[in-house]
């Protein structure tokens, strides 16, 4: 890669020397759509990129809450159900959620007949599969990112293979006939390390905010099996009767 990287590098080199050296030639700005129609179907590629990104980041943002995660509402409900020994009541409600919080308290409940540890192991495995998907969808921003610059360098070298057809078949070649390559070459580059950057930046936010949330909801959910189901809470709520 440092090889290509170094050939665009003198290629544009180059081409930037022959227009300097041509001093009366009139200076002409290319627009940004002007550039973006020399990167062909690879900045097409690029775009669909982009959008499939920007799609996806939308989405999680907006399933990706303590309040979807967690369903605080789920939370104290159960709480109530399981403070009155309604163990059957309180696994119908979580089952019937399709949140995080909800798949794992059906695991603990569902594991509860065994006592108060067999609970929390039922907790931890649902905790673990639960968890392990939810990362696993983030995972998606991380494959936007890592292809936005896979296909930059796919544009850098069709753009290179242009430049070197014109100077193959041509026999002056002037500035001109070479930049359309050159810039097919610099703007996909561009293009491509952008979604890297937005996208990966996206992943590790996303990653480390659902990690975040999960975290606090397991630590909720425990105290809720500690408070209810704990041989001490088992005591106390024997002796009240």
């Amino acid at each position: 890669m440092l090889q290509v990287v170094s050939t665009v590098a003198l290629v544009a080199l180059c081409v930037g020397v022959a227009f300097a050296q041509e001093g009366e030639a009139e200076v002409h700005t290319k627009s940004w759509f002007d550039l973006f129609k020399s990167t062909g179907l690879v900045g097409i590629l690029l775009v669909i990129t982009s959008m499939i990104g920007t799609a996806i980041l939308i989405q999680y943002a907006v399933n990706f809450n303590e309040q979807k995660i967690g369903n605080p509402t789920l939370l104290s409900e159960v709480d109530a159900l399981l403070s009155e020994n309604d163990l059957d009541g309180a696994f119908t409600l979580a089952q019937s959620d399709q949140s995080y919080a909800g798949k794992v308290i059906a695991g603990a409940i569902g594991r509860s007949v065994g006592g108060y540890e067999e609970a929390k192991h039922g907790m931890e495995e649902a905790a673990s599969v639960e968890s392990f998907k939810l990362v696993a969808k983030t995972s998606y921003l991380s494959l936007v990112g890592n292809i936005g610059p896979l296909l930059g360098l796919l544009g850098t070298v069709t753009g290179m293979i242009s430049s070197f057809q014109v100077i193959e078949n041509l026999k002056a070649p002037t500035p001109g006939d070479l930049a359309k390559g050159v810039y097919e070459s610099l703007v996909n580059t561009t293009m491509g390390l952008f979604i890297s950057i937005v996208f990966l930046s996206a992943f590790f936010f996303m990653k480390n905010k659902v990690t975040d949330i999960m975290l606090r909801v397991n630590n909720q959910i425990g105290e809720i099996l500690s408070r209810n189901l704990s041989p001490e809470a088992q005591k106390e709520a024997g002796g009240a009767r």
